[in-house]
């Protein structure tokens, strides 16, 4: 069930990508963001572990809303990390809900007219 956002972001994706013809940088982004986030949030769980420097949730953040969501979202359930700090989620829900309405928003703006 945790995995229906990405499910459904893939689905909107391909949609939006059928109608406005996306180049496939737009997918490279999401990809290359998400792999990014991904190993930031791993190198965050690590340094928790170890009582190391820790990536501060801001960057974290940033990185999810900059299309690095989905990654975030799978380390946050493979990894178990940022999952029960309610805060934090809240506010990883609402960089999501503005990645995907920039993600729409900027899509139907680059369509060939």
């Amino acid at each position: 069930m945790i995995y229906l956002p990405i499910v459904a972001f893939a689905l909107v994706y391909a949609a939006a990508s059928f109608a406005w013809q996306l180049p496939l940088l737009v997918a490279g982004a999401y990809l290359i963001i998400s792999l990014t986030c991904f190993v930031a949030y791993a190198i965050d769980k690590s340094a928790a572990r170890n009582k190391g420097w820790r990536t501060p949730e801001r960057t974290l953040l940033l990185l999810g809303l900059a299309c690095g969501w989905p990654g975030a979202l799978l380390a946050q359930q493979w990894l178990r990390h940022k999952t029960a700090k309610r805060p934090f989620q809240q506010l990883f829900w609402c960089t999501v809900v503005a990645n995907v309405a920039g993600f729409l928003y900027l899509s139907s703006q680059l369509a060939p007219r």
